[in-house]
């Protein structure tokens, strides 16, 4: 028991060990689950005698040795005829394995669901020149018709920035003038969809100048925009243009929507030029000239009114109607070390130009990021499979050094699986030593390692039955399935090898064994799958559930036909019990 308890628990080591913002999320299963078990084998081992001597009576003396049920004797005709056709049985179990691998293939991909909390977020983007006064004006506006929407309880509004951390799933946003966001509130999840809609509506009637999204919270590590591809390259124009070629590649998939970039758009500047020689023999510097502008412009601090307990800085600037045209800003009076006043337009002058408001880089290099959406009912997933051919041939055909890169759920979903198979090895070495702690067989071992990823049959059918998307929680839930398929299959094993020991043949005891480990090993998979049951409609647990339910059932069944079988083939031949074949090797 001490070792099947230890075999389960280094299952749950990928877990608990995953170096990604996803392990954030799951580490707490690892530890509960660890100290859960530890604590279960203690009751079972020091309680559960005592309380079975306090409360069990002796039984009474029968004549005749209690008959096995039905279902066992049926369980027993099966398994001899299957250890008869052992290899008929070990063929059909090897083909039903690879004809699960061919089905997970069908079987949907999502890295987290959406949360099932009501309330929705709605980021409002405009073009990157645009001043905060036209964020909030159009934030006004929005926030007019949530006024009146049914479907709303409550909402909050930022203007300038987006929501602060209310959630550790919420996907922060930089703070940026021309960008605002909404939390909104529903009444329940049903009034999150119909709002969701009406705002999508609205949103695209409305507000086309605006680059928005309507999203629910993620359980997962935030994304944002689920569908992100980077192009990079050292000329920003080069980059532009080639961003603007694949976002066509990205916006001819009928499942994609609302495809934009995260800077695009150049924005008109108006550049002082100053006549440095004109400058020095009026004793003007640039550092004068620069105070004058950013005072008539911006606005000079000249004092701090107190607000309860923060300070706000009062600013003097030019009224807009001063600061709004060309001729007004030449006609600016410099003060100059004589104590004269010259006009700015004596030795600078005025040119307009364009020039990118914002440009993201990643090593230093422009890098530009096509992101969109996917329609209602479509996981990102899918689309990033289909659109995985056409971006790798359009990125054939980049010249060096350009490259595009895929970014998103598709990037941080490898991040986070590969921080969890990073650990695997791990796993795979401590439940091998505390298997051989008890089987002290490579053949043995060998068995049950083969026994393993039969599990995979169940976790299958199970999610395609019940139409469940494979994520990172459900390969967690595979994970752990992995140490339950063990500990029954090391505890099978170990009881064949205990009747062999005293003086069964093998046909014998792998019969007498598997007959009584059949009620026990199906009442503890039957007890493991009613536990599941109550988080199995959640949005989050839900998958994991499923696919443990699933591979626990098939794999006990496989446990109980497959290994003996397997055990027969191997073994069925010797006639030593394994004690006496131990002496004589020795």
């Amino acid at each position: 028991m001490l070792i099947g308890t230890l075999v389960t628990i280094a299952a749950f080591v990928p877990i608990g060990f995953a170096k990604s913002s996803a392990g954030e999320y799951t580490f707490s299963i690892f530890s509960v689950v660890a100290i859960s078990l530890i604590v279960s084998w203690l009751v079972a081992v020091v309680f559960g005698p005592l309380l079975g001597k306090a409360l069990l009576k002796p039984p009474k003396q029968q004549e005749t040795e209690a008959k096995p049920g039905k279902l066992v004797l049926r369980y027993s005709s099966f398994l001899q005829a299957a250890i008869r056709m052992k290899w008929l049985t070990i063929g059909l179990t090897l083909a039903a394995f690879v004809a699960a691998l061919y089905l997970s293939s069908h079987v949907s991909r999502q890295f987290f669901p959406s949360s099932d909390r009501p309330e929705l977020t709605v980021d409002l983007t405009l073009r990157q020149n645009a001043s905060i006064f036209a964020t909030e004006q159009e934030v006004k506006r929005l926030e007019e018709i949530l006024k009146t929407d049914p479907d709303v309880d409550h909402f909050s509004s930022y203007v300038g920035r987006g929501a602060i951390r209310f959630i550790l799933t919420l996907d922060v946003q930089l703070a940026n003038p021309f960008f605002g966001q909404f939390v909104v509130v529903t009444k329940d999840l049903e009034a999150r969809e119909r709002l969701r809609v009406k705002l999508e509506k609205v949103l695209a009637e409305q507000f086309p100048g605006v680059v928005s999204r309507v999203s629910p919270l993620e359980l997962g590590p935030p994304v944002g925009w689920p569908l992100q591809y980077r192009v990079s390259g050292p000329d920003k124009d080069e980059v532009r243009r080639l961003s603007l070629e694949l976002a066509n590649v990205v916006g001819a998939d009928a499942r994609t929507r609302h495809v934009h970039f995260d800077w695009m758009e150049p924005a008109r500047q108006l550049r002082v030029k100053i006549n440095q020689d004109q400058a020095r023999q009026l004793g003007v510097s640039s550092a004068a000239i620069a105070g004058v502008l950013n005072a008539a412009i911006s606005g000079t601090p000249v004092t701090q009114v107190r607000d309860d307990i923060y300070l706000v800085n009062a600013v003097v600037r030019a009224a807009d109607g001063e600061r709004a045209s060309f001729q007004t800003l030449a006609s600016l009076q410099v003060p100059t070390p004589s104590g004269r006043m010259v006009p700015l337009q004596q030795f600078a002058t005025f040119v307009e130009a364009q020039e990118f408001p914002v440009v993201w880089r990643r090593d230093r290099v422009p890098t530009l990021t096509v992101r969109a959406d996917v329609n209602p009912g479509v996981l990102p997933d899918d689309v990033v499979s289909a659109l995985t051919p056409k971006i790798a041939e359009f990125g054939a055909r980049l010249p060096k050094p350009y490259k595009v890169e895929t970014g998103g759920l598709f990037e941080e979903s490898q991040i986070s699986q590969a921080s969890v198979f990073a650990v695997v090895p791990l796993m795979i070495v401590l439940m091998l030593l505390a298997m051989m702690v008890m089987l002290v067989s490579f053949r043995r071992l060998a068995m049950v390692m083969a026994i393993l990823p039969l599990g995979l049959i169940g976790v299958v059918l199970s999610l395609l039955l019940f139409n469940r998307p494979l994520g990172f929680v459900a390969i967690l839930g595979i994970l752990a399935l992995i140490g339950m398929i063990a500990k029954n299959a090391v505890i099978l094993i170990v009881s064949i090898e205990e009747e062999r020991a005293s003086g069964l043949a093998v046909r014998d005891a792998v019969l007498t064994c598997a007959t009584n480990r059949f009620r026990p090993m199906m009442l503890a998979a039957m007890s493991t799958v009613l536990g599941l049951l109550p988080i199995a409609p959640t949005v989050f647990w839900g998958p994991m559930a499923f696919a443990i339910m699933g591979g626990l059932l098939v794999a006990t069944l496989l446990t109980l036909v497959f290994l003996p079988t397997v055990y027969m083939a191997v073994f069925g031949n010797e006639k030593t019990p394994p004690a006496d074949a131990a002496k004589q090797s020795s």
